[in-house]
């Protein structure tokens, strides 16, 4: 209805986006019906469905790498602006509804956090009357996303329709009216979500109630990981310069480094994985061993594997078979000599798609045919499956369902509980509040002092992440006597 939010559940490949993208034309339809302003109407592309008032913020997104800010969001506008006029419109648009970015940045410099926000604002500047959102907020922080709700809640008083599709049920209850749920491509309930429970909502979704999270006691080892006086310039003239940033890894535990987008996660994950091999010698260690310069394949050989926060493109091939897909870092297909063994190859996917329930067509499933929660269950099951000593993971459960953040987050434990030990660079904080036993902030470079999750609050990390882990009574860091050090 106008002024209606309207959530829309379901499971990892029940047919949200699907749907969704039927209704702004990117898909074409089999049968059925469609209804606009009460009209039937049949959308043949987006270009149609844009010129009817539709808009839509993809959860993959659809951006121009090579381009800047202001140029992607000049493509999604169909009007007379210059370009030079679409760029001061993204600054005004962007400092108004609190989704500050440069206009002048190139896209392929952002995080993924910053990418969602350039998906938004290019669907808000189109001034919509039906606004499709799939998972929006899923790689931004919750002070971010309050300020987001607070622009819904404008538009949708001023009679603006939104379809909102997320996994945070918190969210689907704060800000929706009214909710259908998805199982297997069919509509099984349409409910009130204000009068709903978590609980509820998830046995609606899943057809049962959602797995407990895990319960451990980490048994500390060995330092698996240090990083001592890691400080390293921006590949990117605006990008973020690391700061004198230090924290030692121990096995059989889990850190968390939360932060707000864009304050130095990508330039300390690309240090950790080896992409950017940049780094001071001796500044990054695995078990001792100095890998500050060591290509990818070296630190894996030593038991580091890495996934990233963006699953298409550097996560995995779209274009090819999941079977091929386990190549990238897996190693057991491969025979003496380079020779790939394909039927070893196949088994070792179907083996992860078995096991981290990915809903796919076997093992010769290409990657792009998944939804992106099957997806991201393959990559973090192709790596988790290598029992590594050291895991370090961007955005482990972007855009799952309860379930299956459920199995992702109990495999990470399990895998610390067998002795390895697992980095977590997280914009979700329920989530780190869950499975870290340790938390630090990013902000501007910088990591804050460790703290405890026991005695961490959601507001506390806040104020962290604003840069103010110097200001707010902060604990004072552990002594590295512990195994344990951070640098403010």
């Amino acid at each position: 209805m106008p002024g209606e939010i309207h959530a829309v559940l379901g499971e990892n490949g029940a047919g949200k986006s699907t749907l969704m993208k039927i209704i702004y034309g990117a898909v074409r339809p089999d049968g059925g019906a469609l209804a606009w302003n009460g009209a039937p109407v049949a959308i043949h592309n987006p270009r149609q469905a844009r010129a009817l008032g539709i808009a839509m913020v993809f959860q993959h997104f659809a951006l121009f790498e090579t381009l800047t800010v202001a140029e992607n969001v000049w493509l999604g506008l169909e009007n007379k602006m210059t370009r030079a006029q679409v760029a001061r419109e993204v600054e005004r648009v962007s400092r108004l509804y609190g989704l500050e970015l440069e206009s002048a940045r190139l896209v392929s410099s952002l995080s993924v956090g910053e990418r969602q926000r350039v998906e938004i604002l290019r669907a808000l500047l189109t001034n919509p009357q039906l606004l499709i959102l799939d998972e929006p907020t899923a790689v931004l922080t919750p002070q971010m996303a309050e300020r987001l709700f607070v622009t819904l809640r404008q538009l949708a008083a001023e009679g603006c329709s939104i379809v909102y599709i997320s996994h945070k049920l918190d969210e689907v209850r704060a800000l929706c009216t009214r909710c259908t749920v998805l199982r297997a491509g069919r509509a099984v309930g349409s409910v009130d979500p204000r009068l709903e429970t978590n609980r509820s909502l998830s046995e609606l979704m899943l057809g049962e109630a959602p797995p407990a999270p895990p319960v451990r006691t980490a048994r500390l080892g060995d330092t698996a990981l240090e990083v001592r006086g890691l400080s390293l310039p921006s590949s990117d003239e605006l990008g973020v310069a690391l700061a004198d940033i230090g924290l030692v890894l121990r096995s059989g535990e889990i850190l968390g480094v939360a932060g707000v987008s864009g304050n130095g996660q990508a330039e300390l994950l690309a240090a950790l994985s080896g992409e950017d091999r940049r780094a001071p010698a001796g500044s990054i260690r695995i078990y001792g061993r100095d890998v500050a310069s060591a290509a990818p394949r070296a630190r894996r050989a030593l038991g580091l594997h890495f996934i990233p926060e963006e699953r298409i493109g550097r996560g995995s091939v779209p274009g090819l078979a999941l079977s091929a897909n386990t190549l990238l870092t897996r190693r057991e297909p491969v025979r003496r000599g380079g020779w790939l063994h394909r039927g070893r190859a196949r088994r070792l996917a179907a083996s992860l798609i078995a096991r981290f329930g990915v809903s796919a067509r076997g093992p010769d499933a290409v990657a792009g045919s998944l939804s992106g929660g099957n997806l991201q269950k393959f990559i973090v099951g192709r790596e988790i499956g290598a029992a590594p000593k050291v895991l370090v993971v961007g955005q482990p459960t972007w855009g799952l369902d309860v379930g299956a953040a459920a199995l992702i987050r109990r495999e990470i434990a399990a895998l610390c509980d067998a002795g390895g030990a697992a980095l977590i660079v997280s914009e979700d904080l329920e989530e780190l509040f869950e499975l870290c036993s340790d938390l630090v902030v990013i902000a501007r470079g910088r990591l804050s002092p460790r703290i405890a999750v026991r005695d961490a609050s959601p507001a506390l990390i806040g104020q962290w992440m604003s840069g103010l882990f110097g200001e707010t009574g902060a604990p004072a860091p552990v002594p590295v006597a512990t195994g344990v050090e951070a640098h403010a």
